[in-house]
C-alpha cells in the first residue's frame, strides 16, 4: 500500500490525517490520501492566487507548450496510469486505458484551441453620431481561480476536461478530485509537476466532503467552480457559490426513443452499450427506452441476448459489468430492482448480486409508478416502458427532473428532428446512443441535468470573462 501526497505550490504534502482507498471490486487496500484540514486548503488557494500574475501573463503560445508536455508524459505513462484507475473505480483495463488516451486528446486538443482565441474590435456609429469616434477593443481575461470538481467515473478524463481550458485561458487551478478516485487524481497531477509548471499554478486538494467539501467552495478566493457530479451536490454548490460562475455536469434520465421503422438490431446494439458501458455508471447512459408496443416484443428479445452475452467478472479481464463503485450504490441499485418486481414489472434477465457485483436486466413492462422509470440508477439496469405514440414518448421523457440527452431510432431523418426539437435536453442523437463527445461539441444539460456548456471551446470560454477598452479615436 502507497501513500499519496498532494501536489501544493511546486510541492509534494502529505497530511496529519489520512484516507484510506480500496478496490470496489475486491476490497484490497489501494493506497492513501492526505485528508486536507481547512488550514491546508487555505494554503492551497493562496498558493495559486500568488502565481496568477505571472501565470496569466504568458502568451497563449507558452501556455500551450507547458500542455502538450503534460499531454507527452500522460500518454507515456497510459498503461501505468489505467492500471490504477481500473482498480481504484472497477473499470475495465482497457477502458481505463483509453480514458487517459482521451484525456491527452482532450489537453492536445485545448492547448491547440486556446491558440485559436482572438479578441475583436467594434467600431461606433450605431447609435448616435459622436459614437463614431470610438473604438473598443474587446480582449478575454482569465476568471482567476477555478476550483475543479471532478466525479468518480472518470477521474482523469472528466478532470482534464476541466483543468486543460481553465489553463490555457491563463487561470490557475485548485482540483479536486473524488474520494474514491483520489489515487487516479494525484496520478494526473505528477504529470503536471513533471511538465515543470510554475509553482502554484496547479494544485491538488483530497480530504472528507464533510470536512473541506462546502469549505473549498465557498473559498472566498474561489472565481470559478466546474463540478460533475450528483445532481443533489451540484445544486448545493449552486447555492454556496453565489454569483459566482459555475459549470454544472449533474444527473440524466436519458431516453431511447424507438419508432416502428427503427432498425432494431443497430438500436438494441446501442441501447445495450449505451446503457451498460461501464456498468451503467454515466450520466450519459440510457437508462429507458420508450419503444412503440408494435416493436417491443422484438426488441426486448434482441436487446435480452445481447445483455445475456455482456462479460460479467473483473476489470482486469475486461469485463462489461463490474463491481459497482460501493456498497451504497449496490444497495440503491437493487432497491430499484426489487420496486420494479415488485410491482410487476417483468425481467428478462437473472437478477443476480454478489457483494457490489451487480448483473445485468432489462425490465420489460415497467410503467410510470415504479422508481426505475423516474430515478436515476446509476448500474446495470434497463427500463423498457411500452408505448402507443410518438407523443407519449415525447410527454413521459420531458416528464423527467432530468434534460440532459436522449437518442431517437428511426429511418425517417425529417420525423426525428422534428421530434428532437420537442425534447427538453441538452444533447438528441439520432440512430445512436447518448454519449458524451466528441469533445469539441458542446455538452450541456437543461433542468436539473446542469448549467453552462462544457466542450473544450466552450469550456476556454466559460472559464474566460470578456474585458472592453474603449477609447476615442480624435
Amino acid at each position: 500500500m502507497k501513500q499519496y501526497k498532494n501536489y501544493v505550490n511546486g510541492e509534494w504534502k502529505s497530511s496529519e490525517k489520512e484516507i484510506k482507498i480500496y478496490e470496489p471490486a475486491t476490497g484490497k487496500e489501494l493506497g492513501t490520501v492526505p485528508a486536507m484540514s481547512q488550514e491546508e486548503v487555505d494554503y492551497v488557494m493562496a498558493s495559486a492566487k500568488e502565481a496568477l500574475p505571472k501565470w496569466r501573463a504568458l502568451s497563449y503560445v507558452e501556455r500551450a507548450a507547458y500542455l502538450h508536455k503534460v499531454a507527452d508524459i500522460l500518454m507515456r505513462d497510459k498503461e501505468e496510469i489505467g492500471a490504477i484507475l481500473s482498480k481504484e473505480i472497477a473499470k475495465g483495463l482497457k477502458s481505463s486505458i483509453s480514458e487517459v488516451v482521451r484525456t491527452v486528446e482532450i489537453i492536445d486538443f485545448a492547448a491547440e484551441e486556446g491558440l485559436r482565441l482572438t479578441g475583436e474590435v467594434l467600431e461606433g456609429g450605431s447609435f448616435e453620431a459622436a459614437s463614431k469616434k470610438k473604438l473598443a477593443v474587446v480582449r478575454r481575461e482569465p476568471q482567476g481561480l477555478v476550483l475543479a470538481i471532478s466525479p468518480f467515473n472518470y477521474p482523469i478524463n472528466l478532470a482534464a476536461s476541466k483543468i486543460a481550458p481553465a489553463l490555457i485561458a491563463g487561470n490557475v487551478v485548485a482540483f479536486k478530485p473524488p474520494t474514491q478516485g483520489s489515487i487516479s487524481g494525484i496520478l494526473l497531477a505528477k504529470a503536471f509537476a513533471e511538465a515543470g509548471l510554475p509553482d502554484g499554478v496547479f494544485n491538488t486538494i483530497t480530504g472528507r466532503g464533510s470536512e473541506i467539501g462546502d469549505y473549498i467552495v465557498e473559498h472566498k478566493a474561489v472565481n470559478f467552480i466546474s463540478f460533475t457530479g450528483s445532481t443533489p451536490v451540484g445544486k448545493n454548490i449552486a447555492k454556496l457559490a453565489g454569483l459566482r460562475p459555475v459549470l454544472l455536469e449533474l444527473g440524466g434520465k436519458d431516453s431511447a426513443i424507438v419508432l416502428e421503422d427503427a432498425d432494431l438490431e443497430l438500436a438494441a446494439k446501442q441501447i445495450v452499450t449505451g446503457g451498460y458501458s461501464y456498468s451503467g455508471q454515466r450520466c450519459t447512459a440510457v437508462k429507458r427506452v420508450f419503444v412503440m408496443d408494435s416493436i417491443a416484443d422484438e426488441l426486448a428479445a434482441i436487446v435480452r441476448d445481447k445483455v445475456n452475452a455482456l462479460k460479467v467478472g473483473q476489470p482486469e479481464d475486461d469485463a462489461d459489468i463490474t463491481a459497482l463503485i460501493d456498497t451504497k450504490a449496490a444497495d440503491y441499485v437493487e432497491g430499484l430492482i426489487n420496486d420494479a418486481t415488485e410491482k410487476g414489472a417483468k425481467p428478462l434477465n437473472e437478477i443476480k448480486r454478489e457483494n457490489n457485483l451487480i448483473s445485468p436486466v432489462v425490465f420489460d413492462n415497467v410503467t410510470t409508478d415504479m422508481r426505475l422509470a423516474w430515478e436515476e440508477p446509476f448500474g446495470p439496469v434497463m427500463p423498457f416502458i411500452r408505448v402507443k405514440s410518438v407523443e407519449e414518448a415525447i410527454k413521459l421523457s420531458n416528464a423527467s427532473e432530468y434534460g440532459l440527452q436522449a437518442s431517437i431510432f428511426t429511418k425517417n431523418y425529417p420525423r426525428a428532428f422534428a421530434i428532437a426539437e420537442q425534447l427538453e435536453v441538452g444533447t438528441v442523437h439520432i440512430n445512436n446512443k447518448t454519449q458524451r463527445g466528441t469533445d469539441n461539441f458542446p455538452f450541456m444539460g437543461v433542468k436539473n441535468s446542469g448549467s453552462g456548456t462544457q466542450g473544450v471551446r466552450y469550456s476556454i470560454e466559460a472559464m474566460s470573462r470578456l474585458k472592453s477598452v474603449v477609447f476615442d479615436t480624435e
